[in-house]
C-alpha cells in the first residue's frame, strides 16, 4: 500500500483564504491595540510587532470606518512639528471589543473541539 501525498495547495487559493481569515482578526486587533492611544504609523508598528503586518491601504480605511461606527474617537495634534491624527477606543468601542472577544472565544472553543474530534 502506498501513501498518496496530496499536491501542494494552490498558492493563490491559500493567499485568498489567508486574507479572508485575517480580515476579522485585524479589526479585533486594531480595537485591542487602541485601548492605548496611537496615530496611524505607531498603530501599524504595534500590530507588526505582534505579527500582524497591515498595509496603509487596509488600515486607514478601517480606522475611518470604525470611527464612523462610533467605535473610535480621534483628534488632530501636533507632534514633532507635524499634525497627526490620534485614535483611541471609545466607550462603545470598548464594549464592542468585549463582545467580539467573547464571540472569538466561543468560535475558538468550537474549532478546537472539531480539531480534537477530527484530527489531521
Amino acid at each position: 500500500m502506498s501513501l498518496r501525498i496530496p499536491p501542494a495547495a494552490d498558492p493563490a487559493l491559500f493567499d485568498n483564504l489567508r486574507l479572508e481569515l485575517r480580515r476579522g482578526h485585524i479589526t479585533v486587533a486594531v480595537l485591542a491595540a487602541l485601548r492605548a492611544e496611537h496615530y496611524g504609523y505607531s498603530l501599524r508598528k504595534v500590530l507588526a510587532d505582534h505579527g500582524l503586518d497591515v498595509d496603509e491601504g487596509t488600515l486607514y480605511p478601517l480606522l475611518r470606518r470604525l470611527e464612523t461606527q462610533g467605535l473610535l474617537a480621534s483628534e488632530w495634534r501636533e507632534e514633532g512639528k507635524r499634525n497627526k491624527r490620534f485614535y483611541r477606543l471609545s466607550p462603545a468601542g470598548d464594549a464592542m471589543l468585549g463582545q467580539l472577544l467573547d464571540e472569538w472565544g466561543a468560535i475558538d472553543a468550537s474549532l478546537r473541539g472539531l480539531l480534537q474530534e477530527f484530527p489531521r
